[in-house]
Protein backbone atom coordinates (compact mmCIF):
# COMPACT_ATOMS: atom_id res chain seq x y z
CA UNK A 1 0.00 0.00 0.00
CA UNK A 2 1.22 3.90 -0.77
CA UNK A 3 2.66 5.50 2.09
CA UNK A 4 1.01 8.51 3.12
CA UNK A 5 1.82 12.21 2.58
CA UNK A 6 2.55 13.89 6.00
CA UNK A 7 0.31 17.18 6.40
CA UNK A 8 2.73 19.96 7.56
CA UNK A 9 1.10 21.50 11.03
CA UNK A 10 -1.21 18.57 11.48
CA UNK A 11 -0.29 17.68 15.42
CA UNK A 12 -3.49 15.48 16.37
CA UNK A 13 -3.18 12.07 15.23
CA UNK A 14 -6.90 10.65 14.87
CA UNK A 15 -8.01 7.00 14.72
CA UNK A 16 -9.86 5.78 12.01
CA UNK A 17 -13.44 4.99 11.97
CA UNK A 18 -13.78 7.59 14.79
CA UNK A 19 -14.89 10.71 13.13
CA UNK A 20 -16.41 8.74 9.96
CA UNK A 21 -18.43 11.99 8.13
CA UNK A 22 -16.77 14.50 10.01
CA UNK A 23 -14.49 17.23 7.98
CA UNK A 24 -11.09 17.11 10.00
CA UNK A 25 -9.65 20.23 8.88
CA UNK A 26 -9.76 23.14 6.25
CA UNK A 27 -9.39 22.59 2.58
CA UNK A 28 -6.49 24.71 1.90
CA UNK A 29 -3.67 23.05 4.35
CA UNK A 30 -2.52 21.41 1.77
CA UNK A 31 0.59 19.13 1.50
CA UNK A 32 3.94 20.67 0.61
CA UNK A 33 5.80 19.06 -1.97
CA UNK A 34 9.06 19.80 -3.84
CA UNK A 35 8.65 17.92 -6.84
CA UNK A 36 5.44 16.85 -8.47
CA UNK A 37 3.18 16.79 -11.78
CA UNK A 38 0.52 19.40 -12.36
CA UNK A 39 -2.70 18.23 -14.73
CA UNK A 40 -4.28 20.98 -16.88
CA UNK A 41 -7.20 19.98 -18.12
CA UNK A 42 -9.22 22.70 -19.91
CA UNK A 43 -12.74 22.42 -21.61
CA UNK A 44 -15.09 24.59 -23.20
CA UNK A 45 -16.91 25.09 -19.79
CA UNK A 46 -13.94 25.49 -17.04
CA UNK A 47 -10.49 24.90 -16.25
CA UNK A 48 -9.64 21.98 -14.02
CA UNK A 49 -6.02 22.29 -12.49
CA UNK A 50 -4.42 19.12 -10.67
CA UNK A 51 -1.56 18.79 -8.70
CA UNK A 52 -0.29 15.33 -7.67
CA UNK A 53 3.30 13.67 -6.21
CA UNK A 54 5.60 11.59 -9.17
CA UNK A 55 3.49 8.95 -8.20
CA UNK A 56 0.16 10.21 -9.15
CA UNK A 57 -1.32 10.64 -5.68
CA UNK A 58 -3.26 13.92 -5.74
CA UNK A 59 -2.14 16.64 -3.44
CA UNK A 60 -4.29 19.36 -4.58
CA UNK A 61 -7.03 20.72 -7.06
CA UNK A 62 -8.59 23.71 -7.84
CA UNK A 63 -10.92 24.83 -10.83
CA UNK A 64 -12.16 28.16 -11.89
CA UNK A 65 -15.37 27.47 -9.44
CA UNK A 66 -13.27 27.65 -6.47
CA UNK A 67 -12.06 30.63 -7.56
CA UNK A 68 -14.99 32.72 -7.29
CA UNK A 69 -15.87 32.46 -10.95
CA UNK A 70 -19.26 31.41 -12.44
CA UNK A 71 -20.95 30.28 -15.19
CA UNK A 72 -19.72 31.41 -18.54
CA UNK A 73 -16.32 33.30 -16.69
CA UNK A 74 -15.15 29.82 -15.57
CA UNK A 75 -14.36 29.31 -19.48
CA UNK A 76 -12.25 32.74 -19.71
CA UNK A 77 -8.39 32.29 -19.85
CA UNK A 78 -8.18 35.03 -16.52
CA UNK A 79 -9.92 32.42 -14.68
CA UNK A 80 -7.11 29.42 -15.73
CA UNK A 81 -4.57 31.87 -15.26
CA UNK A 82 -5.70 32.79 -11.28
CA UNK A 83 -6.80 28.39 -11.39
CA UNK A 84 -3.21 27.88 -12.10
CA UNK A 85 -1.58 30.27 -9.51
CA UNK A 86 -3.86 29.54 -6.95
CA UNK A 87 -2.90 25.55 -6.46
CA UNK A 88 0.54 26.49 -7.24
CA UNK A 89 0.55 28.86 -4.38
CA UNK A 90 -0.39 26.81 -2.32
CA UNK A 91 1.28 23.55 -2.66
CA UNK A 92 5.12 25.01 -3.07
CA UNK A 93 6.10 23.57 -5.91
CA UNK A 94 9.85 23.83 -7.16
CA UNK A 95 9.92 21.71 -9.95
CA UNK A 96 7.35 20.13 -12.30
CA UNK A 97 5.83 18.45 -15.12
CA UNK A 98 3.05 19.67 -17.01
CA UNK A 99 0.30 17.80 -18.43
CA UNK A 100 -2.30 19.50 -20.52
CA UNK A 101 -5.70 17.69 -21.65
CA UNK A 102 -8.42 19.73 -23.32
CA UNK A 103 -9.02 22.49 -26.18
CA UNK A 104 -10.30 25.10 -24.03
CA UNK A 105 -9.46 28.94 -23.82
CA UNK A 106 -7.83 28.15 -20.35
CA UNK A 107 -5.61 26.08 -21.38
CA UNK A 108 -2.79 28.55 -22.53
CA UNK A 109 -3.47 31.06 -20.19
CA UNK A 110 -2.73 28.21 -17.35
CA UNK A 111 0.35 27.42 -18.73
CA UNK A 112 1.94 31.14 -19.04
CA UNK A 113 0.70 31.49 -15.30
CA UNK A 114 2.64 28.17 -14.36
CA UNK A 115 6.09 28.80 -16.04
CA UNK A 116 6.03 32.23 -14.87
CA UNK A 117 5.55 31.25 -11.17
CA UNK A 118 8.49 30.61 -10.78
CA UNK A 119 8.22 26.62 -10.84
CA UNK A 120 11.03 24.81 -13.35
CA UNK A 121 9.65 22.56 -15.64
CA UNK A 122 10.97 19.58 -16.81
CA UNK A 123 8.53 19.17 -19.46
CA UNK A 124 5.11 19.90 -20.85
CA UNK A 125 3.42 17.10 -22.73
CA UNK A 126 0.00 16.89 -24.24
CA UNK A 127 -2.54 14.09 -23.15
CA UNK A 128 -5.57 15.72 -25.03
CA UNK A 129 -7.18 12.28 -26.54
CA UNK A 130 -7.38 12.12 -30.03
CA UNK A 131 -9.86 9.48 -31.96
CA UNK A 132 -8.10 7.12 -34.25
CA UNK A 133 -11.08 7.34 -36.43
CA UNK A 134 -13.20 5.86 -33.84
CA UNK A 135 -17.02 7.26 -32.71
CA UNK A 136 -18.82 10.49 -35.05
CA UNK A 137 -17.73 13.17 -33.33
CA UNK A 138 -20.55 15.95 -31.56
CA UNK A 139 -21.80 18.53 -34.02
CA UNK A 140 -18.97 21.70 -34.06
CA UNK A 141 -19.45 24.43 -31.64
CA UNK A 142 -21.42 27.42 -32.70
CA UNK A 143 -20.53 30.57 -31.06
Amino acid sequence: MAKAIPKIGSRKKVRIGLRRNARFSLRKSARRITKGVIHVQASFNNTIITVTDPQGRVVFWSYAGTCGFKSSRKASPYAGQRTAVDAIRTVGLQRAEVMVKGAGSGRDAALRAIAKSGVRLSCIRDVTPMPHNGCRPPKKRRL
